[in-house]
């Protein structure tokens, strides 16, 4: 079984904060690329901001899912993440979660990481069960397949949250709530904004984000309903997936653009793959911005500065500063507060006429 490594957060000054009153209105329920692959974050802000949400929103409670109330002062949190720190936004939610678990005054924090590998998240969860946690943050590698962790959690009645993607189970029941983005959503704005940068008219490569999660299944519907709503004359003649990795992703553009050659937009499901994108279609003596138009989600200070230097039309923000509203959605439902099931943030746009301001904004 793997073992869970034990972590003392320090906090490094750059404490993510979010706006408290904010947040308690959502949980009361009121070639080589020249860039390098895994820069740590600059950014010196972007903090999440959830949308409100309905006013008859789903909640969950400690005495619904069952507990006993907790101070996180005195708790053992763990925090299970899904793929190593190899990009901007995996490292920007681990730190993330760190530096809040020490601004919170948490006793002690387990952290793991499963290396993209199912079988380790879920034997890392359960471990650090074994360890004594009694409150789980997971960043799940799929949404199908950890259901023998979250089982082993519910058994002992400790909550758990999901951030950035979610689990095929029933809130309130195998899990507490998801926190994350809306990625429908954000694949209705790349695609809104692939349609302006291309006039309503041309093709379009999709570079897929890895397979068997919510995040990559909802990005294309949302930009492949959009295009046929709004902007129909744009064709979708290639989709491969570059499994959210900035090397993939050059390669798969490498392969499309010798079969596509006609291809004048690119939307990447992540960033990474996008600026692998770029360096590709440079090799293949095409203009990114120019001759053909990249579109990305994410939000990193590399793929924000192409937004800036021209070579992509816009980046949809995908916010990985999951650790203040993290901590205050624990804090609230441990201390028997209802808290929404479904946490939404807002995320923000990234164009041509923001992009330069913006960027000490990004991660």
């Amino acid at each position: 079984m793997a073992a869970a490594t034990q972590s003392r957060p320090v906090h490094l000054g750059r404490i993510l904060g979010a706006s408290l009153c904010g947040v308690a209105l959502v949980l009361s329920g009121c070639a080589k690329s020249e860039e390098p692959a895994a820069q740590a974050p600059q950014g010196t802000g972007g903090a999440q901001a959830p949308v409100a949400p309905a006013a008859n929103g789903p909640t969950c409670t400690l005495s619904q899912y069952g507990g006993t109330q907790l101070d996180l002062k005195n708790a053992i949190v763990g925090f299970s993440q899904s793929e190593k720190e190899a990009n901007p936004f995996r490292i920007a939610e681990t730190q993330s979660i760190k530096d809040e678990a020490a601004k919170a005054g948490v006793k002690q924090l387990l952290t793991t990481n499963a290396n993209s590998q199912l079988s380790k998240q879920i034997s890392d969860i359960q471990d650090m069960i074994n360890k004594g946690a009694q409150a789980l943050i997971i960043a799940p590698l799929n949404s199908d397949g950890l259901e023998p962790a979250l089982s082993a959690a519910r058994t002992k009645n400790i909550p758990v949250l999901t951030i950035d993607r979610k689990v095929n189970s029933t809130t309130c029941k195998d899990y507490v709530s998801f926190l994350g983005s809306n990625f429908v959503e954000q694949g209705k704005r790349a695609a809104k904004e692939m349609a302006k940068a291309l006039g309503n008219k041309g093709k379009v490569a999709i570079l897929l984000g890895a397979s068997g999660n919510n995040v990559t299944t909802d990005r294309t519907a949302g930009f492949v309903d959009e295009l046929k709503a709004s902007a129909p004359d744009i064709q979708v003649v290639a989709q491969q997936t570059g499994d959210f990795a900035r090397d993939k992703g050059q390669q798969v553009m490498e392969q499309i653009i010798q079969a596509q050659q006609d291809i004048n937009g690119v939307y990447a499901e992540n960033d990474e793959m996008g600026l692998g994108a770029l360096v590709a279609l440079r090799s293949a003596g095409k203009k990114p911005g120019t001759d053909i138009h990249v579109v990305s989600i994410d939000g990193t200070r590399n793929a924000v500065q192409k937004v800036v230097d021209g070579e992509m039309s816009a980046v949809v923000e995908s916010n990985p500063r999951f650790g203040p509203l993290a901590f205050q959605t624990l804090r609230s439902f441990l201390s028997g507060q209802p808290v929404q099931q479904n946490v939404v943030i807002s995320d923000k746009l990234y164009g041509k006429d923001n992009a330069a301001a913006e960027l000490g904004n990004a991660y």
